[in-house]
């Protein structure tokens, strides 16, 4: 699944990801489960020669709306401006937040071919999430480790965080972010200029 090397995570409006409360622990070999079958999905997706660039971000793109907690993740990127946001401007960031967040990942696994993964260890973080670590492998590079934070979320698994070389994509974002609206004087309607800009481009 998993084909992004640091600089990739760090270019990437992934804002990654949080977790959210459940009402009971999250199981690690549930948890070992869902990233298996979502990454062979993205694999066979990403390495099927019979779909075009577009086709493939297109089946990526799915594959990830049904993997990720998206809202949940939103919220968590915006941080304490979530409160301060009016209702409108709610809505339009996580529209936004999604089609961002969609947009680039499918970019990027999209554009490899030949990736393989291999599941490692899986563990409890807390009660309510699961931390399972995988190794990463592309043509012509060297393996590296990538963590997937999974919790439940409707009563389903979904991933809260990625993890690339200790660098939590959720944390990064969540700055990131902070300081656009921090050098907007503090407004949310700083940021959202910001991703309408990014996205047209």
């Amino acid at each position: 699944m998993l084909l992004l090397n640091r600089r990739d995570f760090a270019v990437l409006s992934l804002g990654l990801l949080c977790t959210s409360p459940s009402q009971a622990q999250m199981d690690t070999a549930r948890a070992a489960g869902f990233i298996q079958a979502a990454g062979d999905e993205l694999v066979a997706a990403i390495n099927n020669p019979g779909l075009s660039p577009a086709a493939r971000q297109e089946r990526v793109a799915s594959i990830l709306r049904r993997s990720v907690d998206i809202e949940t993740v939103g919220r968590f990127v915006l941080g304490r401006f979530w409160r301060i946001a009016t209702p409108a401007e709610q809505q339009d960031y996580l529209r936004l937040f999604e089609a961002s967040l969609i947009r680039n990942l499918a970019g990027r696994f999209g554009e490899y071919q030949g990736v393989r993964f291999a599941l490692g260890r899986t563990q409890s973080r807390t009660e309510d999430d699961a931390l399972v670590s995988t190794i990463v492998t592309r043509p012509n590079s060297n393996p590296f480790n990538l963590d997937w934070r999974v919790a439940e979320s409707g009563g389903q698994p979904k991933i809260v965080d990625l993890i690339a070389e200790g660098t939590s994509l959720r944390l990064t974002q969540r700055s990131e972010y902070a300081s656009v609206i921090q050098r907007g004087g503090g407004q949310v309607a700083a940021l959202l200029t910001a991703m309408r800009a990014q996205a047209a481009r």
